[in-house]
């Protein structure tokens, strides 16, 4: 069970509990020996909660094995903010972690995020009204659509005061007649180059060597942001991120130093959405506690629904198979029930095609077909995880049933049971 490095994916619409499950496997009881914790999506709209040793800090941009001291890489497939990256290293800071930011290491070639791309977002969003897409408000969608067709900062020109001034100038250019109509402004452009030349000097920014630097120490565990149901291409669009969810990008850099992955997929024993999206399972009578998830003013309401099958193995089929399971939530009340297909216009549906990857069209008729889908439910057994490893066809190699590393349980949960 689990390999030399491990990659964390989400199976859902996120929130999950991809935080509180790397922090598990980078703490030392674990006995993983965790070298580093890999970003490979994503931004600082992530929101990972982890509890341990009395300290909860909800992970943004820091990977959730910062408690136990691992240090974190954000790869280039980051989009990193530095000024919510600050704030954070502060209460990390107030929470008794050394000199949090001496634990980064930034890949240069990542894309910046700036309160120009947060301005444009919010302003966006808000111009929808109604039609809202959902989003976390962070800027990620305006950072990774504006550098398709131009020319975008990257962490790098933070150590290029010259070429970083003239980058956002564009930037602010392009974006002008958007935010100009919004409430939404943004700091002076020489004052962000002076902030962002603050932020060069006090974190390492590095190449494409790091992850190897990291390997050759240990295990590397890549931390994914979001669900592989938001996925920029095997999501449900319009409602998705910005970012390759499902784990190509942690295989790739793998790849790229002869080492291969063991994909971790973790699930609640219920389903999850924050905002506007087709939900089938979704219950509004289903009151569960929920401490650290709320509605936000960019994301929507926090929703609830059962458990669903259906789109559990659709994720897992997009990211091309995942090694193991880790369940969480076992200790939810009131989780009795799972999705085990759909009648859709009277016809009963027990799969989703996944498609072609980047066919966009597929995607929007997947929308479709799920907004009118009536869920078809069966009673769990008292111990859903067995009839789990079964009806997915993987192995539960983690569960939790609450929310600290005492709460988790390496198991061997075979598929056939």
């Amino acid at each position: 069970m689990f390999g030399s490095h491990i990659i964390v994916v989400d199976l859902g619409f996120g929130d999950a509990g991809k935080g509180a499950t790397v922090d598990w496997l980078c703490a030392p009881e674990s006995g993983f020996e965790v070298a580093a914790v890999v970003r490979f999506n994503g931004g600082a709209q992530a929101a990972h909660n982890v509890i341990a040793d009395g300290r909860h800090h909800t992970f943004a941009q820091f990977g959730s094995g910062t408690f136990a001291g691992v240090p974190t890489l954000l790869s280039r497939h980051m989009l990193v903010e530095p000024i919510a990256l600050a704030a954070e290293a502060r209460r990390l800071a107030a929470l008794g972690v050394r000199d949090p930011l001496s634990l980064l290491r930034i890949d240069g070639r990542a894309l910046l995020t700036t309160p120009i791309h947060i301005a444009a977002n919010r302003a966006r969003e808000d111009a929808r009204g109604r039609a809202r897409h959902g989003s976390c408000g962070r800027g990620i969608g305006e950072t990774a659509g504006y550098a398709l067709a131009h020319t975008a900062p990257t962490v790098s020109d933070c150590l290029r005061p010259r070429v970083l001034r003239r980058k956002l100038r564009a930037l602010a250019a392009y974006y002008g007649p958007l935010i100009a109509s919004s409430e939404h402004r943004y700091e002076p452009i020489d004052d962000l180059v002076d902030m962002y030349g603050e932020f060069a000097a006090a974190v390492p920014i590095v190449g494409d060597d790091q992850l190897a630097r990291f390997a050759r120490r240990g295990t590397v565990v890549f931390e994914g942001a979001q669900g592989v149901l938001l996925d920029e291409w095997r999501g449900f669009h319009p409602h998705t991120t910005w970012s390759t969810v499902e784990p190509r990008n942690a295989h790739a850099m793998l790849a790229e130093i002869g080492a291969r992955g063991y994909v971790l997929g973790v699930t609640r024993t219920y389903q999850t959405r924050h905002g506007p999206g087709p939900f089938p399972t979704e219950d509004p009578g289903l009151v569960l506690p929920e401490p650290h998830n709320a509605a936000g003013r960019y994301q929507g309401e926090f929703r609830l629904g059962h458990l669903d099958t259906v789109l559990l193995r659709y994720a897992i089929e997009v990211s091309g198979g995942v090694d193991g399971l880790a369940v969480n939530h076992l200790d939810a009340p009131g989780r009795r029930y799972a999705a085990t297909g759909y009648t859709v216009d009277g016809a009963a549906w027990d799969r989703v095609s996944a498609g072609r990857r980047r066919d966009l069209d597929h995607q929007r008729e997947l929308t479709r077909l799920l907004s009118r889908a009536e869920p078809v439910l069966a009673e769990m057994p008292d111990d859903p995880v067995p009839w789990l490893a079964r009806t997915l066809g993987v192995p539960v190699a983690l569960t939790a049933d609450g929310p600290g590393r005492r709460h988790r349980t390496r198991t061997t949960y075979p598929v056939a049971a």
